[in-house]
């Protein structure tokens, strides 16, 4: 347990530092309304997951320990609209689809509501 902590904290820090200096630079590279470093970090992380996914689980290329480094660490640190994203094409995948889009719809409702609740009750 305690190798599985390190490897999610040593990927989860690379992983935010990446995300950080990615919105930056986009953002000064593209200075528009639209938040042009989210879109791509959360693409970039949506990309990167596949990826390994297809390392992990199809190639076997990468070991159960490099879950934890790379999708529970890193892509978890970098982006979690990744595992949002992965998640969801998982229950279509699995036949699940009306499941899937209510936790689409659900989470994107209720997220929005719990930034709006914070927000308001610290007025």
């Amino acid at each position: 347990m305690v190798k599985e902590l390190l490897l999610v904290g040593l990927g989860g820090g690379v992983g935010s530092i990446l995300r950080y200096l990615s919105v930056f630079l986009s953002n000064k590279m593209f200075p528009v309304a639209f938040p042009v470093g989210t879109f791509f970090v959360n693409v970039l992380g949506c990309l990167i997951l596949g990826l390994l996914i297809g390392l992990i689980d199809h190639q076997h290329i990468l070991s159960e320990s490099h879950r934890f480094l790379f999708i529970t660490g890193f892509c978890g640190g970098f982006t979690t609209f990744s595992a949002f994203s992965a998640e969801s094409l998982h229950m279509f995948e699995n036949g699940n689809v009306l499941l899937g889009i209510t936790y689409i719809g659900v989470s994107i409702l209720v997220g929005l509501l719990a930034v709006w609740l914070g927000i308001y009750l610290l007025k």
